[in-house]
This record gives C-alpha cells, sequence and structure tokens, in this order.
C-alpha cells in the first residue's frame, strides 16, 4: 500500500470526507464563543476553537471506530470503514487517535488555566462515549455534553470562567443531539437490535418521533429563556424561529422512518445550528 492510500485511509477514519460531524460540533461551540465576547471573539482564540474542533472531531472518530471495530463490520453501513474491513490496525488507530489529542491540546495551552483543567474532562468524555452503547439506554444524551463541551471552553477562554448561561447552553445542546443522533440511530435500528447496541432509537421505541420533536422542542425552550435572560434581540428569536421552521421540515421526512429520509435529516441538522448562530451574531453585530 503506497504513502497516498494509506493517507486516503486515515482521512476517512477521521471522517474528513464526511464534515458534518465537525459542523454539529462547532455551531455550538461558536454560540459559546460569540455570546461570551459579546460578539466580538478574538480572531486568535476562535481559529484555535475552529482547528481544535477538526482536531478532537477527528480524533473521536478514530476512538469511536476503534470500539465499534467488531460491530462495524456486521453492520451493511459500516463494515468497509478502514478499521472494521482490517485496512488500518487496531494500533495504528490508537496512534492517531493519539497524535490527534496531543494537538488539540498544544492548541489550548496559551488560553489559561482553566481552559486545560475544562480539556481533560473533555477528552475523557469523548474518549469514553462509543463505549457507553454498550450499556447506557440514551448515549446520544452523553454524545451531546461531548459535543457541547467546547461552550465551557469557550467562556472559559473569553472571560476566565464558566457562568450558568454555559451550562444552560450545554444542556440546550444535549437535548439538540439527542434529538439529530436519534434521527441518525434510527437508520441502523435493526442492526442494531442484532448485534446488541444500545441507542436512543431503540430506547424511543415507538415514541422516536415524538421523542425528536420532544427534544427539539425543549432545546428551543431553554434558548428562548435564555434569550430572556439576557435580553437578546429580534434577531436572536428569528434565528430560534428560523431553527423551529427547519425541525418542523424534519418531522415530515422522520414521521415515516424511511432510512434514507431519517438520514437527510440528521445531515440538514446543520442548517438549524447555522439558523440559531446566524441569530446569535446578528443580534450582537446590530446591538453593538
Amino acid at each position: 500500500m503506497t504513502f497516498k492510500e494509506k493517507l486516503h485511509l486515515y482521512e476517512k477514519l477521521m471522517r474528513l470526507d464526511k464534515p458534518i460531524g465537525i459542523l454539529l460540533l462547532l455551531w455550538p461551540t461558536l454560540w459559546g464563543l460569540w455570546i461570551s465576547s459579546y460578539g466580538r471573539p478574538d480572531w486568535v482564540i476562535l481559529w484555535i476553537f475552529v482547528l481544535g474542533t477538526v482536531l478532537m472531531r477527528s480524533a473521536g472518530c478514530v476512538i469511536n471506530d476503534y470500539a465499534d471495530r467488531d460491530f462495524d463490520r456486521h453492520v451493511v453501513r459500516t463494515q468497509n470503514r478502514p478499521l472494521s474491513s482490517g485496512q488500518v490496525s487496531a494500533k495504528e488507530a490508537l496512534l492517531l487517535a493519539t497524535v490527534l489529542a496531543l494537538l488539540a491540546f498544544s492548541l489550548i495551552l496559551t488560553l489559561g488555566r482553566l481552559v486545560i483543567v475544562l480539556s481533560v474532562p473533555a477528552l475523557l468524555i469523548a474518549a469514553t462515549y462509543p463505549f457507553t452503547k454498550r450499556f447506557f439506554a440514551i448515549p446520544q444524551a452523553y454524545l451531546g455534553i461531548a459535543f457541547g463541551f467546547g461552550i465551557p471552553m469557550a467562556y472559559a477562554a473569553n472571560v476566565g470562567a464558566v457562568p450558568p448561561i454555559a451550562w444552560g447552553l450545554l444542556v440546550a445542546n444535549m437535548f439538540w443531539a439527542i434529538a439529530y443522533d436519534t434521527e441518525y440511530a434510527m437508520v441502523d435500528r435493526d442492526d442494531d437490535i442484532r448485534i446488541g447496541i444500545k441507542t436512543s432509537a431503540i430506547t424511543f421505541g415507538k415514541y422516536d418521533v415524538l421523542a425528536v420533536m420532544v427534544c427539539y422542542a425543549a432545546m428551543l425552550v431553554i434558548l428562548a429563556g435564555i434569550g430572556v435572560r439576557f435580553k437578546f434581540g429580534a434577531f436572536y428569536y428569528a434565528g430560534l424561529l428560523a431553527a423551529a421552521g427547519i425541525m418542523g421540515y424534519h418531522h415530515t421526512l422522520i414521521k415515516n422512518r424511511e432510512g434514507d429520509k431519517c438520514f437527510k435529516a440528521f445531515l440538514h441538522n446543520n442548517w438549524v445550528g447555522a439558523a440559531i448562530f446566524a441569530g446569535i451574531a446578528l443580534d450582537y453585530y446590530y446591538r453593538y
């Protein structure tokens, strides 16, 4: 195998060819960066977080495939992944994940002690998430914490503290992750039942569509409450309204539980995060 071919396999292992995971991790981080800086983020800090998001998402994908390598080969959608197909060894995967995590850690060394302290639980949560699918009925909640941990870290970088609003945003992101990853899990539900993996799609059962919409609603209620508490303006609520409209569209996609449409709804959540961020950014831009 040539060096170029090996790099291509590493790219697939890190899911760089499928950026939706990076985007779903990036949007809540940007919410935190913008709100904690009153819409005026330091551009160096911003780029550190963007690059760190790419590195940590990539490391998380590698760890996920390492943990699921024996399961993935029994699922049609994942059986050709580099680890499950044997094209990349377990040792290579662990080494790659370690290098990516160390690169991400090196980026935050200039951001202050609290950011460094918070990076420890962030890494532990990201690394242990894949294993929660063995015993946790709704591992998507754990994923939501992992994907939202950039929020308290953004506050730590910008203001040197993690106020209650940061944890509120994190909880909102947790509900969002349960919603979109349930849509994702609905695609593989039959395979997951057969191989014994736990997911929210299995736990919610026939109420899966209702659960997705309830989680979407919980997210919007929390974000609206934050808007009231911190006196956000019309653009912020317009962003939430746009996100609500997108969520309504997702209901039309998932209501019949067709795999391709559920996956389309999952991918489309990029626009939910984008709409909310646009509302935040525009609100601060016109306010200041």
